[in-house]
């Protein structure tokens, strides 16, 4: 351990219509700053997470939080990309530098503003997550791509349509209780696994219910070398973190399974010395349900071919062997892509200090994050504990 988090904020997410990036982002520091009860003076270094791409015109986002905080004026601070990935790719380069001895305090930002842009651009933009030569011009856009990978697990394995409504019911069930998530309303498992006028396919076998939502939304952490922490009010370490890419192009790789994936679990949890059952949730990557679905295997919770086991069975439901998204996830959550990272870590942070109100996760000691750029390219775990 050389990190732990000492505090966060996070806005609602959704379509927000009165909050441009700079503004969100102006709100989540300040919420941070105050939760974790430190000055701005205090931070050496920030580090701002954002995809854009083109989603704003507005970029230079390492550059915003001083706008609001003038204290933050001399403060070294840049921006992280790594397509959807990008959060924790911003904490991950924020724990560098501490553990680099270059800083102490460190503020990350995860912020993204989707919604101003039109569906059409959207698609086209998130592409840029995959490997154009080979993939841009996929049908569907990005979710296009993904139901490539559920055809090719169907075609494997049988049609697991069913399989993978039940995961989204599981997530809508429970972001329903998640005050910041940008849908909080529980679907139920007919209406995600019928094909309907409100439930139509993006990309056949993937149905709007199967794909995470356009959001906008923030999330900020202060994250501090652990001799400063162990003074913090509250103090949650990283046990372990990992990060482990994978070939960009589809086609040379096996589309059924992420590869990367387990191998960052794998890592993590041999570094965290413990086992997965020793985790009490985990909060994964769901940008669509066949994600979930094949990350289930990916983790270790079950065999290959054998995801379905785990939500059929009620391994993943919030009291099942092992809750997974207690939070609701991305599929109901949302997914503004820089924020997505940040957002994770902060509800994780949440249940290990008992601050998540009617999410709560009974008894939470250990959680497990994974969050993916591009389609299991860039893979990151983290096992974070809370030690104060």
């Amino acid at each position: 351990m050389s990190s732990c988090i000492i505090g966060w904020a996070h806005n609602k997410f959704g379509v927000n219509k009165d909050q441009s990036s700079e503004n969100m982002i102006a709100e989540v520091v300040e919420k941070a700053i105050n939760h974790a009860e430190i000055s701005p003076k205090d931070i050496d270094a920030i580090y701002v997470g954002t995809f854009n791409n083109g989603f704003q015109k507005q970029d230079f986002h390492g550059a915003l939080p001083a706008v609001s905080q003038i204290d933050l004026r001399y403060v070294p601070a840049m921006r992280v990309e790594n397509a959807c990935a990008t959060g924790s790719a911003a904490i991950h380069t924020a724990m560098n530098a501490i553990e680099a001895k270059r800083a102490k305090t460190t503020l990350v930002v995860g912020v993204e503003k989707m919604t101003d842009t039109s569906s059409k651009k959207v698609g086209d933009i998130l592409l840029g997550a995959s490997y154009r030569p080979e993939e841009g011009e996929t049908k569907g856009g990005f979710t296009g791509v993904f139901a490539t990978i559920a055809n090719a697990y169907f075609q494997k394995y049988g049609d697991k349509s069913d399989i993978l409504a039940k995961i989204a019911a599981k997530n809508h069930e429970n972001g329903s209780i998640n005050p910041l998530a940008h849908m909080q309303k529980n679907l139920g498992f007919d209406f995600c696994n019928d094909v309907s006028e409100k439930n139509p396919y993006v990309a056949e076998p993937l149905r709007r219910t199967d794909c995470s939502m356009v959001s906008d939304g923030a999330a900020a952490l202060i994250i501090q070398d652990i001799e400063l922490a162990l003074f913090a009010k509250r103090a949650v370490a990283f046990r372990a973190r990992r990060h482990v890419n994978d070939i960009l192009p589809l086609s040379k790789r096996e589309k059924t399974e992420f590869e990367g994936a387990r191998q960052a679990w794998s890592y993590a949890l041999q570094d965290a010395k413990i086992n997965l059952d020793d985790l009490s949730f985990v909060e994964t990557h769901d940008c669509f349900t066949i994600a979930e679905l094949i990350e289930y295997e990916a983790m270790g919770l079950t065999k290959l071919g054998e995801g379905y086991k785990a939500i059929e069975e009620g391994w993943v439901q919030k009291n099942g062997r092992l809750p997974i998204n207690p939070s609701g996830g991305l599929k109901s959550k949302g997914h503004p892509v820089g924020a997505t990272g940040v957002s994770q870590h902060v509800m994780s942070a949440m249940q290990l200090t008992g601050e998540a109100d009617e999410m709560q996760v009974k008894d939470a000691k250990l959680a497990g994050i994974f969050n993916m750029g591009g389609a299991s390219v860039a893979n990151y775990v983290s096992i974070l504990e809370r030690i104060r």
